[in-house]
């Protein structure tokens, strides 16, 4: 028996591919849009593959046609977007929308959007809960913008229950901006020491998408508006992300840890550096939703290793991942400055031990 029609906007990306999947076996009948109208190789024949543009004019409204029961976005950014899903209201049960959790700042006034942060993440309380005071609304950022979409989209209340997901870092199959690949392409390439800063301790709530797909699933079977944080059921620090890469791998490292910033350069600074801890609260997904997460960081990792060692073999990872370039810069796996560093750092340990220097 159908659970109703549901329509997934951003179908083949990371989310919106494990959302149609998810979706599809939970017994609902998936429209799958997307701007190529692919497909997945996971999706039965019963998924129905539309091409899309959003940014047309009239194209999402035409794509729901006479309605469906849940409308899941996982592509939304912004004013103009929330209006559209405003405009089809009456016409759609309810909605589940991706958010993010650069929506927040702390007590300072700093977010991840923040350009003077010297020590990075802002500083959250130990658990972040949604309650945090986030960003002003806006079009300059990511996180303005998002703040934007959700506030316009909550407003609309009964006329359309929308349920915000505050997504953490997201993991897993198809990312464009594979964390991970930090620690895998170095084991790939034979690199077997490695320097963290912050010593190693730094954390930033991640989410795998299988989990994300999950929320997405309990949101649909019971409409409302709401805000709700999405991660993991661990948020492991650096050090433990770069063992659980080594494990996967069959292969040893020696990690050289160091207290506060980088020393030089981008010299151990990972995705996941900062100073503080980001960590949310995923109590009141649990309260709301009976969420459950389906699966742990360590336990997810394999098929994500797997994933990103086919992707590079024979591959530029700046071909393989541009958006990785963009994000984080080619200084990410600049190994002379690594090498460079390390020389010296082992000379002064070595003239510390000896009683020069």
């Amino acid at each position: 028996m159908s659970r109703g029609r549901a329509c997934v906007l951003g179908a083949t990306g990371q989310i919106g591919r494990a959302a149609v999947r998810t979706l599809t076996e939970d017994g609902w009948e998936v429209t799958a849009a997307s701007r190529g109208g692919g497909r997945d190789g996971s999706w039965g024949d019963d998924v129905l593959a539309v091409a899309l543009d959003r940014e047309e004019e009239g194209a999402l409204a035409a794509a729901v046609g006479d309605g469906c029961d849940v409308l899941v976005d996982v592509v939304a950014f912004g004013r103009e977007h929330a209006a559209q899903l405003e405009g089809l209201a009456g016409r759609v049960g309810s909605a589940v929308v991706i958010s993010s959790g650069a929506v927040y700042e702390d007590g300072q006034g700093r977010s991840f959007d923040t350009q003077d942060r010297p020590d990075g993440f802002p500083e959250y309380p130990v658990p972040v809960t949604e309650a945090q005071r986030r960003v002003a609304p806006g079009e300059a950022t990511y996180g303005t913008r998002k703040v934007a979409l959700e506030r316009q989209l909550l407003a609309c209340g009964d006329a359309l229950p929308v349920t915000l997901l505050r997504a953490g870092a997201v993991h897993g199959e198809y990312c464009r901006t594979p964390r991970e690949l930090y620690f895998v392409k170095r084991l790939l390439d034979g690199r077997r020491r490695r320097v963290l800063a912050y010593d190693g301790e730094s954390r930033f709530h991640p989410v795998h998408v299988s989990n994300l797909a999950e929320l997405i699933r309990l949101a649909a079977l019971r409409p409302a508006s709401r805000v709700l944080n999405a991660g993991d059921p661990q948020a492991p620090t650096v050090a433990e992300i770069g063992a659980a890469v080594d494990d996967v791998l069959g292969l040893e490292t020696e990690t050289v840890l160091v207290a506060g910033a980088p020393p030089q350069g981008g010299v151990g600074e990972t995705p996941w550096s900062g100073t503080h801890p980001v960590v949310y609260d995923m109590s009141a997904a649990e309260r709301e939703l009976g969420y459950r997460p389906v699966t742990g960081y360590a336990e997810s990792l394999p098929q994500t290793v797997a994933w990103l060692a086919a992707q590079l073999d024979g591959r530029d990872w700046r071909q393989a991942f541009p958006k990785m370039v963009r994000n984080y810069g080619e200084a990410l796996f600049d190994y002379a400055a690594e090498d460079a560093w390390l020389e010296r750092h082992g000379r002064q340990s070595r003239d510390h031990r000896t009683g020069r220097g």
